[in-house]
This record gives structure tokens, sequence and C-alpha cells, in this order.
């Protein structure tokens, strides 16, 4: 195991790779800060207009554009995939991508001074249990993960598994909607996201290699579909639960997901020992636990008036708008 440690920090990375991380860092800094505004312009909407149960209808979708807390919060968030952009190009996806968990710390933070509503200790454990895990598992990524370039091939695999993905959630959407929860919005949003990043690097790599066939466009179209179907469900996790959560999600399940393309059909991470497989998959499921320990125990999941009303009562209070 000594051996293969030392070769792995050898041969892992060229210091110019690693230029990814602070670029991450500051994306993850926007993130939460745009989620926070987006998830504050959410709820003034469905205070003044009413939240409905199959989700967030076209009319209140409108409303959003005439509150500017949702619309400072989207162009941050817009800086935030700018930045994460930057980063997928200087970095390998199993390496760059996990490092918006530090959004969650800065989001949890936010929430709880805009919303009076501290933390419980559960809350704070599930925290931990997220940025741990997800730490954990970049240190391992930083051992062991390279960079490897998306073959025709692969990019087939990643399109054909993200279509199965959409019609799915799709489907789902379609005949449970009425039944969603914010937990399911998040876990469906991050999933999404996770396939956004990776056809993102993809699309970045290509186009610099003036790679143009049919398909970059393929990539791309599949990029808008996945987005678009990844923000809805975002907006609709924005009205049912706090941001901490949503951002928790996204920051969470969204990396793994890419990072497990990444190591599956990219083979990132070919030249790792068993043992570490071991431990990306151990620490991934300490994160993914804390994700839905914090939508169990989180105070504004878990107290006896419905999600909604809460969420909206903070709103008619604030003053951010």
């Amino acid at each position: 195991m000594g051996t293969e440690l030392m070769d792995a920090l050898d041969l892992s990375y060229q210091p110019s790779q690693l230029l990814g991380i602070p670029v991450a860092l500051i994306g993850a800094c926007f993130l939460s800060v745009g989620a926070q505004l987006q998830h504050h312009g959410v709820a003034k909407v469905e205070a003044n207009a009413g939240h409905g149960d199959g989700g967030m209808s076209l009319r209140n979708l409108g409303l959003l554009l005439a509150r500017p807390s949702w619309v400072i919060g989207t162009l941050l968030l817009g800086l935030a995939i700018v930045f994460q952009l930057v980063s997928l190009k200087l970095s390998p996806i199993i390496l760059v991508q996990p490092l918006g968990v530090v959004g969650l710390v800065i989001t949890s933070i936010l929430n709880a001074r805009v919303s009076g509503v501290k933390l419980n200790h559960q809350s704070v454990v599930a925290v931990i249990l997220c940025v741990s895990g997800v730490g954990a598992f970049v240190l391992l990524a930083a051992v062991f993960a390279r960079d490897e370039p998306v073959t025709s091939r692969a990019l087939v695999v990643i399109l054909i598994i993200l279509a199965v993905v959409l019609i799915l959630f799709g489907t789902l959407f379609w005949f449970l909607r009425r039944r969603f929860k914010a937990i399911i919005y998040v876990v469906g949003a991050g999933v999404l996201y996770g396939f956004v990043a990776t056809l993102a690097k993809v699309a970045i790599d290509r186009i610099s290699n003036q790679e143009w066939d049919w398909l970059l466009v393929a990539c791309i179209v599949a990029l808008l579909l996945a987005a678009v179907l990844g923000a809805y469900f975002v907006q609709n996790a924005y009205s049912s639960g706090p941001p901490d959560l949503v951002i928790a999600g996204l920051t969470v399940i969204d990396p793994l997901v890419a990072v497990t393309i990444g190591i599956v059909v990219l083979n990132e991470a070919a030249g790792a020992p068993w043992w570490a497989m071991v431990g990306f998959a151990a620490t991934g499921a300490v994160a993914i636990f804390g994700v839905f320990q914090l939508s169990k125990h989180h105070p504004q999941t878990s107290a006896d008036a419905p999600v909604a009303d809460r969420i909206t009562g903070v709103a008619k209070e604030s003053s951010l708008d």
C-alpha cells in the first residue's frame, strides 16, 4: 500500500492541473450566496401567489423574474457555473467537482442568520458527515485520479445513460409530482447536474480540440435538457425545503454522480488500488447518508407546521427585497 501511494503521488497530476481547486472554491462561494437569494425569491413568490401541490406553475416561474433577490441569485449562480467550467477545464472532474460541498457550510451559516433558525445538533452532525465524506473523497481523488480524454465511445455511453435518466425522472415527475417532497427534487437535481458537469467538460475539451461533429451537438443538447430539468427541480426544492438542504444535495449527489461517471466510464481512477476504490465507496456513502440525515433533522423540515408555510412565513418578514 505504501509503494502504491508514493507512486500515485508522483504520477497523478501536473502542478497546473491543481489550479482548478481555488477556482472551484470561489465558484462554491458564489453558489452558496446565489442559492440563498434564489431560495428567498422563490419563497417570496410562494408567499404571495400560493404554493401548488404539483410543482411550481408557469405563472409562479414568471413571477420570479420580478423578484430582485431571485434575479441577483441567478446571476451569482451563473458566475458559479462559469467558475465551475473553468475548473473543469483545468482539472479532472473527480478532483474539483466535489469541492462544491464548501458551499454547504457557507449556506448553512447564511440560512441560519437570514431565517433566524439555528441548526440543531443532528443537523450539525449531518453537515459534518457531508463535508467530511466529500473531503475524504477529494483527498483520495487528489492522489489517485487522472485526467483522461473522453473517447467517442465513452461519450455515447454517457448520452445513453442520461437519456434513460431523463426518461425516468420525467415519468416519475409526471405521475408523482403531487407527492414530490424536497429531498426527491434535490436527489433528481443532483443526479442531473452530475451529468451536466460531465458533459460540460466533454464539450469544452471537444471545442478546444476543434472536434466539430454530431456527437458534440448531441452533447450540448443533452447538457441543456438536463440543466433545464435540473433547474426546475431546484426551484421546486426551494419552495418545499431550506436552501442548505438543497445545496447539500447538489454539492454531494452532483459530484458523486459526476465522479462515478469519471471512474466507471472515463477510467479516471484506472490506476487506483482496490483499497482506494473501497475508500471512494465508503466516503461517498457517508456523504450521502449526511444528506438524508439533514433532510430528516433540519429544523425547517422537522417542525409541526407545513414546510411551505414555515419558509414563506420567514420570507414575508424578510427585507431582502
